[in-house]
């Protein structure tokens, strides 16, 4: 609105000037309109000249700039000006009063008063009612040229060198994010450069699941064209035709005055979802727009930009850019927490604010880059390490090599080059298979304690639905959501899940053929650490198998491994008598079963007042047999 070397002073002085004698001529004018009190022509032309002095004398009016944005012609202008006057001046409301009888800007009016009338002003297709630049209130049986006209506050504001968001579109959207300091990666850049060629011809879909990357991508690109960029959620887009043009009328202004652009953000619709109030929204506004969506979408048009994460490699310069630390501490955070460059510089900025250590600078990278899954899984708190579990040898080592496979990620894929040969399976994914009991959910602990990583558990019964495509959706935002790297995924009783493909025989099998489909896929493209783990292996698909990365058998324990597990599970500092481990061990537990034993013997001592001894824990193992419908011996259970 200002020219680019005047001060925001200079500006607001020239404007109050050019008002200032814009009402001067437009007093003139109306006074001239009153009957008996003639105005000299030469008054009136002196005016204008003042005006027009006015206008050249400095950076562009507000009236001025906004009547070329919106195209209004000289008597819009003048119109328009007299309808916010009122606002400005009380003496114009009085000389209006004196001409017409109502204290009040009417079209009628205008067309007497002011030069160059012309009647297309009242027409809701001419420029003051298109843009709602004015509110027409007629009365019952009023005509329309009669009704009074109020210029829209927004508009009186604009024209007093206040320019601001619409009160109404403040209410819907909020800004982008916009930091001149930040400096986008390579990758991101190229995005930049696409979305800004194509956005010169129109609506520019930016692609992809990373919602920040898109925000970042979109931010840039306003601040590249010298826009200011706001989201809008296509929820809060209206579905009537009405305001749907309403909408698009109110933005198209607001793109003009500030200027403006539109970045829609689509990310949460799904493929059921009917886009019609979107793709109406798109097809009339005529203002630079982005669409996000998580994929592309043909209804929102044709131009689309790919916007992916940053790279490993791109993540290591950034953190090498921020933080003076080595790759010891670099490597490891760039690999495992997909996080965008906004994310990083705002860790880095903590970092060096609380002086942080690596541990510290690792707990922040996972709370950042932790997923919201509240409805859809349960965040475990493991407390257990490699040293606490009983397993045999070869169960032990692949839990150390999957610890070494995620851990390594980077020198692997990027420094040997691996992650330049496959797409895929870049991730690790494993399947824990044994009987109920045998430590399964005690190993992704573990693993989780090992690689000090967030693990959650899957809730099947929030992701699994009867309803088609309800389960993969469920899926698709749990996978997106623990994407970037910071938690384990721990599909307890993944046969559920993972079962075999069946024959076609009616729409169920090929609807539940397409789901296990799905989940292949996604398993496969799945960056993190995914752990499944079954009762029933056999249960499963094989080609599910074939994409797996790691099977760890857990068998039922023998006597040897029960021993050792009877001696853990009792904690250091509980009051323990003599315990016959060796007799303890001969009682056909699974270490699960062993641990709740332990827990109720440990509660009955406390309520009898006496140590854990052997009796307690023979009559607790006995309510444990008896609960799960074991064979019961007595002389199993006999203390002496």
């Amino acid at each position: 609105m200002a020219a680019p070397l005047a001060t925001e002073l200079d500006w607001e002085t020239a404007n109050n000037e050019f008002l200032a004698a814009s009402l001067e001529r437009l007093r003139l004018l109306l006074r001239s309109a009153l009957p008996g009190e003639p105005v000299p022509a030469s008054a009136i032309t002196a005016a204008a000249h003042a005006v027009e002095r006015a206008e050249q004398a400095g950076p562009v009016p507000a009236l001025v700039g906004l009547a070329q944005r919106l195209g209004l012609s000289r008597f819009e202008r003048d119109t328009l000006l007299l309808c916010a006057a009122i606002e400005f001046d009380p003496g114009i409301a009085e000389l209006c009063a004196s001409i017409q009888g109502t204290p009040h800007a009417t079209f009628g009016l205008a067309l007497r008063a002011l030069p160059e009338p012309a009647w297309d002003v009242v027409s809701p297709r001419g420029g003051l009612r298109h843009w709602r630049l004015v509110d027409v209130h007629t009365a019952p049986g009023q005509a329309l040229v009669a009704g009074a006209l109020r210029a829209d506050e927004r508009i009186v504001h604009y024209l007093k060198g206040l320019n601001y968001l619409d009160d109404r579109l403040d209410r819907l959207v909020t800004a982008l994010p916009m930091d001149p300091e930040l400096r986008l990666p390579p990758s991101q850049q190229v995005a930049v450069e696409e979305a800004m060629a194509g956005a010169r011809r129109g609506t520019v879909q930016l692609a992809g699941a990373d919602r920040a990357s898109k925000e970042l991508v979109a931010a840039e690109v306003a601040a590249r064209c010298g826009l200011l960029g706001y989201r809008l959620p296509v929820a809060l887009l209206p579905t009537g035709l009405v305001e749907v043009d309403a909408l698009v009328r109110l933005w198209e202004r607001e793109a003009a005055l500030l200027p403006l652009l539109l970045y829609l953000d689509a990310g949460e619709l799904d493929d059921e979802q009917p886009a019609a109030p979107i793709t109406r929204f798109l097809d009339r506004v005529q203002a630079p727009a982005l669409v996000a969506a998580r994929e592309s979408r043909p209804d929102f048009g044709s131009r689309v930009v790919d916007v992916e994460p940053p790279t490993p490699a791109e993540r290591v310069a950034a953190w090498r850019s921020r933080i003076d630390a080595p790759s010891e501490v670099v490597d490891p955070l760039a690999a495992q927490f997909g996080i965008d460059v906004a994310a990083i510089r705002d860790i880095a900025r903590d970092i060096a604010r609380d002086n942080a250590d690596p541990g510290q600078i690792w707990r922040a990278c996972r709370l950042r880059a932790r997923p919201r899954l509240e409805t859809l899984a349960q965040r475990l708190t493991p407390k257990v390490g490699l040293e606490d579990i009983v397993l045999p040898e070869p169960g032990r080592i692949l839990l150390r090599d999957i610890v070494a496979q995620v851990a390594q990620r980077t020198t692997v894929h990027e420094r040997w080059g691996f992650g330049d040969r496959i797409s895929r399976g870049l991730g690790v994914s494993a399947l824990f298979a044994g009987p109920s009991g045998t430590g399964k959910t005690m190993a992704a602990e573990v693993l989780a304690t090992e690689l000090n990583l967030d693990l959650y558990r899957i809730d099947l019964s929030a992701v699994v639905s009867k309803y088609i495509g309800e389960t993969e959706k469920n899926l698709r935002v749990l996978f997106d959501a623990a994407d970037t790297g910071g938690a384990i995924l721990f599909f307890d009783e993944a046969d559920a899940l993972f079962g075999k493909r069946s024959e076609v025989k009616d729409a169920h099998d090929r609807y539940a053929n397409i789901q296990i489909n799905y989940l292949l896929q996604r398993i496969e493209a799945y960056r993190g650490l995914a752990i499944l783990a079954t009762n029933m292996r056999t249960a499963l698909d094989k080609a599910f198998l074939r994409r797996l990365r790691f099977i760890v058998e857990f068998p039922f324990p023998d006597l040897a491994q029960r021993a050792e597990i009877w001696r853990r599970a009792f904690p250091s500092t509980a009051p323990v008598a003599a315990l016959d481990y060796e007799r303890l061990a001969g009682l056909q537990l699974s270490g699960g079963v062993v641990r709740n034993v332990a827990l109720n013997a440990a509660f009955r001592a406390a309520a009898e007042g006496t140590d854990i001894t052997m009796a307690v824990v023979l009559a607790a193992a006995r309510v444990e047999f008896e609960k799960l419908e074991l064979p019961v011996r007595e002389r199993d259970f006999r203390a002496d």
